[in-house]
């Protein structure tokens, strides 16, 4: 009965409900609780979109402030009192501290938008059409952000050609994939249209937790420079403090052109997106991207509010030090169940690759992990890569404690 109302009139497209049988109602943190009061540890956090916690206390006690008065709500991209403390906000605690000089790009609801609108403006920009993307990425469920996605199920609902992308290999493939890149663009036979964008998430997550390490980043970026390349960052997933700093390209030293952020920028996991763009590619003309839910302003409130908590709590620091709870806890009693199993991560984002031994295991992982009461979803090749991404306000003993139930769950299916 529980399901009823959902089976007979919710479209056939959802998708994590069958993963998590379960009606959900309350959340707090890390934790989620069903109609039925079933507690359950989330080691998904909404994809990465409430990186501070479930109903986090000072983000929450933010927006319930403003929404408790008659302040706008929405405001199409109009000027408000809300907007211009998100912006200083984040040029002021997040931007400056880091030397960063960017204009900022408030687009629709979602982050697929924004990536829209990154491709949009660096093809006005140089005036190309074609875009370099890598295999395993995932970059959006629209027509352009679908283009620069690899995974087949996802290209093949779109129904048409998903044109003007080419892809490289990423990091750490069989392939040198910077002599690839040099090789495609320097050589006149090469086939390869000049792109007008590189585009590149530093940590792939649905592509299987692969994690691109400084120095490829750093020869990608220069590759850019030397070709006249816009370089966009997604950091849709990845940002927002997950691979350990606010962005997850600080550790690379490198300054993208632009960066997409969505997810957790809203602080709360409200529909928000933004492009950071360098100013002088800011040469968009009024209206030519836009959407009504830009002007959102809870979103705009929950985002000042987030950016403040990341600063005042030190989550920065924390993140590390419980990242460190992560990769020797994978290391010592996961990598160990079996030699086949290899793990790889940063941060508070980390994959368990079982495709070595057999990657329908992974589904079957995450079925006994729901049955035992943790919620973890799969990634990468084959869906055969277990994907551990907790809120990163999660506390000690309630990290561990599912850590530990993700041990007893895969021993369960090995």
């Amino acid at each position: 009965m529980m399901f009823e109302t959902f089976e007979k009139y919710e479209s056939n497209v959802r998708s994590y409900c069958r993963k998590y049988p379960v009606v959900f109602d309350e959340a707090k943190n890390a934790e989620l609780f069903s109609e039925q009061g079933e507690r359950y540890i989330d080691f998904l956090a909404v994809a990465g979109s409430v990186n501070y916690g479930h109903n986090n206390p000072e983000i929450k006690a933010a927006v319930l402030d403003y929404l408790s008065s008659d302040r706008i709500i929405n405001a199409l991209d109009m000027y408000t009192k809300a907007k211009r403390e998100f912006i200083e906000a984040l040029e002021n605690l997040i931007l400056i501290p880091r030397k960063l000089d960017y204009k900022v790009m408030c687009c629709g609801s979602t982050g697929t938008n924004a990536i829209e609108a990154a491709l949009k403006l660096a093809r006005k920009n140089t005036g190309r059409t074609n875009v370099f993307a890598f295999s395993g990425a995932f970059h959006g469920m629209s027509m352009g952000s679908l283009a620069c996605t690899t995974d087949r199920i996802s290209r093949e609902g779109a129904g048409v050609p998903l044109d003007n992308v080419s892809f490289m290999p990423y990091c750490n493939s069989r392939i040198d994939s910077i002599e690839y890149l040099k090789e495609v663009l320097e050589d006149d036979h090469s086939g390869f249209d000049k792109p007008a964008a590189v585009i590149l998430e530093t940590v792939q997550a649905e592509g299987g937790i692969n994690v691109a390490d400084a120095e490829w980043l750093k020869a990608v970026r220069k590759i850019c420079d030397d070709h006249g390349i816009v370089m966009i960052v997604d950091d849709i997933q990845v940002g927002n403090g997950r691979t350990g700093t606010f962005f997850s390209f600080e550790r690379a030293g490198i300054v993208p052109d632009m960066v997409v952020l969505s997810k957790s920028i809203s602080g709360l996991g409200m529909p928000m997106s933004i492009v950071l763009v360098r100013p002088e590619l800011d040469i968009f003309r009024p209206a030519e991207h836009n959407g009504t839910f830009r002007g959102n302003q809870l979103a705009f409130v929950g985002s000042k509010a987030g950016i403040e908590y990341y600063n005042n709590h030190n989550l920065e620091s924390d993140v590390k030090r419980k990242s460190a709870i992560i990769e020797k806890f994978l290391n010592e009693r996961i990598a160990s169940l079996d030699k086949r199993i290899s793990i790889r991560g940063i941060g508070f984002i980390w994959g368990i690759d079982l495709n070595g031994i057999d990657p329908k295991l992974a589904i079957e992982c995450v079925h006994k992990a729901f049955d035992n009461k943790l919620i973890l979803e799969v990634a990468g090749r084959h869906d055969g890569v277990l994907k551990v991404m907790p809120p990163l306000t999660i506390e000690d003993n309630v990290l561990v404690e599912g850590l530990e139930i993700l041990e007893k769950s895969i021993k369960e299916v090995l």
